[in-house]
């Protein structure tokens, strides 16, 4: 292995490149207006194309929304959703009756296994402002021998986040954001029971991490063997280990060497993806991802005739009342309360 702790630099695109055990990154920062009152937004909607309207004009989607910006109901099967929400608040509704709503440093944590449907969509609660965005939709893999167990989803409320912030010599801080992946001695709270990060040997870690103007800040190794990825997606300047790394770029590090990270003359944002590959064939259709073609047919042929248990929802796009909570409703009626 070389003794190069930067091994590679890339612009971020749309989704973002990742490693194996990830299979997707896509980072989401819209800036919607006022909501209309139907949680949709107070502007006129000519000119987009709605239904694929990924062209941020004036600087928001609708995405595949029709009046309420979001994802209607699609079917996923094979892997998970890891939806860390730092801004704004998502309705989520699925084919086992569950449903919630989310945001504002929230994350949602769905096991997809064997199939599911579900809806994400963005609700503009505030008429009276602007209702921003911002968000990352990660996907990671499941192993072959959990693809198909019992979709489940976990709440990993903002409140219980675990959050460490440490202060270089100079005083300057950085805060990091533990979603999987112990750091240090902060832990963090329980991925679902079938998740790759639910077992010691994945040494999967999803953290963002925030440093003031000028901080430095020393990333702690990780195993041999594990993939880490670092993306600079909001800032002017950051160096690692004295490389300066441009502005909205990707960089993958060796995994068992401590770096340091050095903000320049504003704050920096960060993400962090690690884990240990799972090293298995990875066939994708769309929303399907499996190890074999044979496999990714069969997905089809059971969406077709099972809808992975049909949709009980009266629309495609559900959203709940725009004065209602962060909660969530699970499949066997267990409800949740943020915090």
């Amino acid at each position: 292995m070389s003794d190069d702790t930067v091994l590679h630099i890339k612009p971020l695109g749309f989704p973002w490149e990742t490693l194996d055990p990830f299979l997707f990154c896509a980072y989401h920062d819209d800036h919607y207006p006022a909501g209309d009152g139907r949680m949709g937004p107070a502007a006129s909607l000519a000119g987009r194309e709605l239904g694929t309207d990924f062209a941020g004009i004036d600087g928001w989607r609708m995405y595949h929304g029709q009046t309420i910006p979001g994802f209607p109901q699609h079917p996923h099967r094979g892997f998970e959703t890891v939806t860390v929400v730092r801004q704004g608040l998502i309705d989520h509704s699925d084919s086992l009756g569950a449903t919630a709503r989310f945001g504002r440093g929230d994350v949602q944590w769905l096991t997809a296994g064997k199939g599911i449907v579900h809806a994400e969509m963005f609700p503009l609660v505030d008429q009276g402002r602007p209702n921003p965005l911002e968000l990352f939709q990660i996907w990671l893999n499941l192993p072959a021998k959990d693809k198909m167990v019992d979709p489940y989803f976990s709440m990993l409320w903002s409140e219980n986040v675990p959050r460490q912030q440490s202060k270089d010599d100079a005083g300057r801080a950085t805060e990091v954001t533990v979603v999987a992946g112990a750091f240090g001695a902060t832990h963090p709270l329980a991925p679902p029971p079938n998740s790759w990060a639910a077992q010691a040997k994945s040494d999967v870690a999803i953290w963002t991490i925030k440093m003031e103007k000028n901080a430095r800040f020393s990333l702690p190794a990780a195993n041999r063997g594990a993939h880490r990825m670092l993306y600079f997606f909001r800032g002017s300047a950051l160096q690692v280990d004295g490389q300066a790394i441009p502005p909205s770029h990707s960089v993958r590090l060796r995994s068992d060497a401590a770096v340091t990270l050095q903000a320049g003359p504003d704050a920096v944002d960060l993400l962090l993806l690690q884990g240990r590959p799972l090293g298995e064939p990875v066939v994708q259709y769309g929303p399907f991802v499996m190890n074999s073609r044979a496999e990714i047919q069969q997905a089809f042929a059971d969406y077709q005739r099972t809808q992975f248990g049909g949709w009980p929802w009266p629309k495609d796009d559900p959203v709940h009342p725009d004065r209602e909570g962060r909660f969530a409703k699970h499949a066997d009626g267990r409800i949740e309360r943020a915090g």
